[in-house]
C-alpha cells in the first residue's frame, strides 16, 4: 500500500518512495494496479475517494462519499466500459438465477401434480402467481442497476448523450462557419 500525504500547500508526498508526486504519478500508480491511500497530513482524513474522483474528471469538492475509494479506484483502472461490464455481469447473474428457479419450480410442480397433491389447474395458477412476482423482481433489479450506474456516472462527471450530440452539432456549425469565412476571405483577396 502506497501511503500518500497531502499537505496544506497541495503537495503530495509518497511516504513509500520518500518523494513528492504529482496527480499524474498517482494516476499511473493506480492504473498499474498499485494500492494507494491518500490522507490529509494535518487531519489524517482519508482523501483517497476525493482524489480518485478528481482524477476521473470530477472536482474533489463535489465527491459522492457514498462510493468507496476502492470502487472508484477499480472503475478508474478498468476505464469507461467498466460500469457497463459490471451491470451486464450483475444482470446476467440474476437472469441465470431466475432461469434456474423457474426450472426448479416446474420440476416441483410436476412432482406435486404427479403425486396428486395439487391439480394441474392449481399448479398452473401457482406458477403464474410466482412468475408474476419474478417479473416484478426482475423489473426492480433492472431499475436498481440503472439507478446505481447513473449514480456512478454522475460521480464520474461524464457527458450525457444529449450533451455529446449538442456539442457535435455546435462543432459542425462552427466548422461550416469557418469554411464560409475562409471562402469569403479568398474571394476578397482576388
Amino acid at each position: 500500500m502506497h501511503l500518500i500525504k497531502k499537505y496544506a500547500n497541495r503537495k503530495l508526498y509518497n511516504t513509500n518512495e520518500k518523494k513528492y508526486v504529482t496527480m499524474k504519478h498517482i494516476s499511473e500508480m493506480i492504473k498499474s494496479g498499485k494500492d494507494v491511500s491518500i490522507i490529509d497530513n494535518e487531519t489524517g482524513e482519508d482523501l483517497t475517494s476525493s482524489i480518485v474522483s478528481s482524477l476521473m474528471g470530477k472536482d474533489s469538492g463535489e465527491t459522492d462519499e457514498s462510493l468507496s475509494s476502492g470502487l472508484l479506484i477499480q472503475l478508474f483502472r478498468k476505464g469507461s466500459g467498466a460500469l457497463t461490464d459490471y451491470a451486464k455481469k450483475y444482470f446476467s447473474i440474476w437472469q441465470n438465477a431466475f432461469s434456474l428457479a423457474e426450472d426448479e419450480l416446474d420440476n416441483m410442480l410436476k412432482v406435486l401434480v404427479k403425486n396428486n397433491e395439487i391439480s394441474k389447474t392449481e399448479g398452473s395458477r401457482l406458477k403464474n402467481e410466482i412468475m408474476g412476482f419474478t417479473t416484478s423482481l426482475k423489473k426492480w433489479i433492472s431499475e436498481m442497476v440503472d439507478k446505481r450506474i447513473n449514480e456512478a456516472l454522475s460521480v464520474m462527471n461524464l457527458a450525457t448523450r444529449e450533451q455529446f450530440i449538442n456539442l457535435t452539432e455546435r462543432i459542425n456549425f462552427l466548422e461550416n462557419k469557418i469554411q464560409e469565412l475562409e471562402s469569403e476571405n479568398k474571394q476578397d483577396i482576388k
